[in-house]
Parts: C-alpha cells; structure tokens; sequence
C-alpha cells in the first residue's frame, strides 16, 4: 500500500469510532476534559503505530489504546495528587414537565453514582458491552483478559450495579 494512503486508510478506519473512544475514556477518567485529552493521546499513539495495526477490528484496537492511555494518566494523576472526581455536567431532555425531568435526572444520577462506584475493570467491562455494544471476545481483546473473565466481570458489574441502584432507591424512599 502507498504511504500516501495511509492518511486517508488511518481516517476510514478510527474516525468512525471516535464517539465510542470518548465514551469509554469519560466512565474511565471521569471528567470531559481528561477523557478529550486521553482520546487526542490515543489517535496520536494510534497513528504512530498504526503500521503494525493488522486487522479488521479497528474499533477494538483503537479502544484498547484508550484504554491503557486513560489507565497510564490516572495511575500518573493519583501519583502525584489525589484529586476528587468532579460532577459530570448532564445533558437535560426536554420533557413534558417538571417532574418528569426530576424523575429522569434522578435516574441518571443514580445509574452515574452507581457506574462511579464499580472498580475500574467492572466498569470498564459495562460501559463496553452495555454502552458501546462490543462483544464479548471485542471486550476481551481491549481488556486484554480471557472470555471468561470478561463475562465474569460483567456479571459481577451487573450485580453491583443493581445492588448499589436498589439501595440508592431504598435510600430515596425512606
């Protein structure tokens, strides 16, 4: 293939999945900035080293570059300063009420806390399978672990996530 094409083969297969690259990267930094910056650091890796880049699956490749940059600036951030995780601003739907949208905002922030709380490895796993819709051998090609491990993570993500939600609910109604 010509050098000249690489541009444009480099584009055809990472630009497409630059939505899911920031999705991972914001549930695994936690703020908008920081995950703006690990995607720019990952598409610079990427494209530095996108000439061993020999598949069919950019988007699992491209996430796995997420996803060890977004885990090297946190293991650098907690090195240096513990910082808080800052609120995520939400998006706000426009709905038919008042009450409807505190009922959704509510919702959301529960599902936000609930997926903040999980270790990384079980959030990481559901963001990927339930946000971004990888299969399970994908995940596994990101996280780098076994099939096995990737299904036990999520089933456990799960779990957690419904105990943490079910007990936020309890919480609300008392």
């Amino acid at each position: 293939m010509k050098r000249t094409n690489r541009p444009a083969r480099f584009d055809a297969i990472f630009l497409p999945h630059l939505d899911a690259a920031h999705n991972l990267a914001r549930w695994l930094v936690g703020n908008h900035q920081d995950a703006e910056d690990a995607v720019q650091d990952s598409f610079v890796r990427a494209l530095t080293y996108f000439d061993s880049f020999h598949g069919d699956d950019g988007r699992a490749w491209l996430l796995a570059i997420v996803r060890h940059t977004c885990f090297e600036r946190l293991r650098r951030r907690y090195r240096q300063v513990e910082m808080p995780v800052e609120d995520l601003n939400l998006a706000r739907d426009t709905g038919p009420s008042p009450e409807a949208l505190q009922l959704q905002n509510a919702d959301r922030l529960s599902v936000q806390r609930g997926l903040e709380a999980l270790p990384a490895e079980f959030r990481e796993v559901l963001v990927l399978r339930e946000m971004e819709g990888l299969s399970y051998k994908q995940i596994a090609q990101v996280a780098e672990v076994p099939i096995g491990t990737v299904m036990s993570r999520l089933a456990r993500a799960r779990q957690r996530l419904a105990e943490a939600l079910t007990a936020a609910s309890r919480k609300e109604t008392a």
